[in-house]
């Protein structure tokens, strides 16, 4: 049974910093790309950052710059540094992994974290 639990939410102000973090439960192929993505009020999720096994990463144009991804292979976990929070970065932030050599292909959801920027 896979899990992942995300924590490191919270409130902040404007150009303030949070780190997310999702720890994964369970086994998952060591090639299992990983990623955050979040939900803002009244909006669907959209895809934030991701990376693969190999440390290959990507952000929506949005974040790019403020935010940076990484993961640690050895405790399956995945990060989210977040810099310079803006207000539009409020949203539940959700950890994902997904299979990609298996079939049917699996994807894992964490059950989310509150991220809220205001002043």
């Amino acid at each position: 049974q896979v899990q992942l639990v995300e924590s490191g939410g919270g409130s902040v102000h404007p150009g303030g910093s949070l780190r997310l973090s999702c720890v994964v439960s369970g086994s998952l192929p060591a090639d299992t790309p990983m990623g955050w993505y979040r939900q803002a009020p009244g909006k669907g999720r959209e895809l934030v950052a991701a990376i693969t096994a190999a440390g290959s990463t990507n952000y929506v144009d949005a974040v790019k710059g403020r935010f940076a991804i990484s993961r640690d292979n050895a405790d399956n976990s995945i990060y989210l540094q977040m810099n310079n929070l803006k207000p539009e970065d409020t949203a539940v932030y959700f950890c994902r992994a997904w299979t990609i050599n298996l079939a049917p292909q699996k994807s894992y959801w964490g059950q989310g974290t509150q991220v809220t920027v205001s002043s």
